[in-house]
């Protein structure tokens, strides 16, 4: 485990997905982080890679070879190397190896970074091709925050506050994959209430949000996050049922349509590398 701490908060990375375990306010010992109990959803903050949501049958296609990926890929269950690690800052580096190369056939360096500064941590994904051919993936992040953020307040007390008023319809998904419907999700509003029923059909799936920002608070309380979406196309919201927390996720990229054939450089929200070229993104949460 890399342990990062400067003098307003901690942070706690495990290498296996590089994934952020542990989010603490130095004074008060709050944890923003939700717990990872197995019996509702045993991750905290895995990485997605090369792919977002799910595949139509899990499978796709490439210069007529057919390939099978699981949901969210691979970088999740993998170890990432350490490639330093200090008091405020950590690199964490994932590169293509036989194993990847038989479900996926690209070279490529995966780098995450953590760095802490006052009561901000940023996280960024840095995309490397390091192959002779184009490279093609999507990349989103998956953190999943504790609701309530004190034993003060229920699930139900809770909102999300984007940074202006929003319009968008919410995706409807068809075993996990995207249907072309669309329902009414915000109406010129910038306030998401938490509650159980809303991610009683899975996951909520916007694209084209405006807001540069998105707010985790509880109705009176002093505590909460603020958490920044620039540069990021798409946004996933979920939380298991019954679980104590909510993922607020940035993705580039996203499930497959309902009945879609393409190749993978066909599919809606892909990222394109050519060889030599990265792609970078990054986001930063606020607690208070």
């Amino acid at each position: 485990m890399v342990r990062l701490r400067n003098d307003e908060i901690e942070a706690s990375i495990h290498p296996l997905g590089a994934e952020l375990q542990s989010l603490r306010n130095m004074a008060t010992g709050m944890e923003y982080m939700w717990s990872g109990d197995p019996a509702f959803w045993g991750k905290h903050s895995p990485v997605l890679f090369p792919i977002v949501g799910t595949l139509r049958d899990n499978l796709y296609r490439h210069r007529g070879t057919t390939y099978r990926l699981p949901r969210h890929g691979f970088a999740r269950e993998r170890v990432f190397a350490i490639d330093r690690a200090d008091d405020t800052e950590a690199v964490f580096t994932l590169e293509d190896d036989e194993a990847t190369r038989m479900v996926y056939p690209f070279r490529f360096l995966l780098q995450m970074r953590y760095s802490l500064e006052g009561n901000r941590m940023s996280v960024s994904y840095l995309v490397l091709n390091t192959g002779d051919d184009d490279l093609y993936f999507s990349l989103g992040a998956h953190p999943a925050f504790a609701v309530p953020l004190d034993g003060t307040l229920r699930y139900d007390d809770h909102r999300l506050r984007f940074s202006q008023p929003e319009t968008l319809g919410r995706w409807k998904l068809k075993d996990g994959l995207l249907t072309e419907e669309e329902e009414t999700f915000l109406q010129g509003s910038d306030t998401v209430p938490l509650s159980r029923e809303l991610f009683a059909k899975d996951a909520v799936v916007l694209k084209g949000v405006r807001s540069t920002h998105v707010t985790l608070e509880g109705v009176g309380s002093p505590h909460g996050l603020r958490f920044s979406l620039k540069g990021w196309p798409h946004l996933g919201l979920w939380a298991a049922p019954g679980a104590d927390f909510v993922c607020i996720e940035p993705w580039q990229g996203h499930a497959d349509p309902v009945g879609f054939e393409g190749d993978l450089g066909m599919k809606p929200g892909i990222v394109r590398c050519r060889p030599g070229e990265d792609w970078e993104r990054s986001w930063q949460v606020e607690v208070y």
